[in-house]
């Protein structure tokens, strides 16, 4: 099997694969449809809402030969650095790619002088915990969406070393 180049970079101005990263992101929400309610804001994004979004926020690319294969939006609350649309191609999962990206967020967050990465996964997304607990994130809370009666997300945080 060919090794993999993964690199992470910044999204910057030079950026046009709007398509691809919204693709991306579909892409690798989908197992979440019907497992998860209410359903991601992920598929509110269009391309426009998601150059909007870029711009209010830190965008990380991950690629692997030039194709796009993950992302995650780094968004400084002030407090801390709020992760968020952590996203892996399916086909790219368990390479260290979402490891990457979360390194690379927490490596923002020390630049701009916070000491906490905060996350919210869904109640049912159990793998997505597992995940996000061997990344070194604890769970502080749970909430639920406006009209739940119930909680449907949990909060997680990552403290960083000085």
């Amino acid at each position: 099997m060919a090794q993999s180049r993964h690199s992470i970079e910044e999204l910057d101005d030079s950026f046009h694969g709007w398509d691809r990263l919204l693709n991306l992101l579909h892409v690798a929400f989908e197992p979440q449809k019907g497992r998860i309610d209410p359903p991601s804001s992920v598929y509110e994004l269009d391309e426009n809402s998601l150059r909007s979004k870029a711009l209010e926020e830190h965008v990380f690319l991950a690629t692997d030969r030039d194709l796009l294969v993950g992302c995650v939006f780094a968004k400084d609350t002030g407090n801390a650095v709020y992760l968020g649309k952590l996203a892996v191609l399916p086909e790219m999962q368990g390479r260290g790619i979402g490891r990457l990206l979360v390194e690379r967020v927490a490596e923002y967050a020390k630049c701009c002088g916070r000491s906490v990465l905060e996350l919210e996964t869904r109640i049912e997304l159990i793998d997505n915990h597992q995940t996000f607990e061997k990344y070194g994130f604890q769970k502080v809370s749970e909430s639920a969406h406006p009209g739940y009666d119930h909680p449907t997300s949990i909060a997680m945080e990552k403290r960083l070393d000085a």
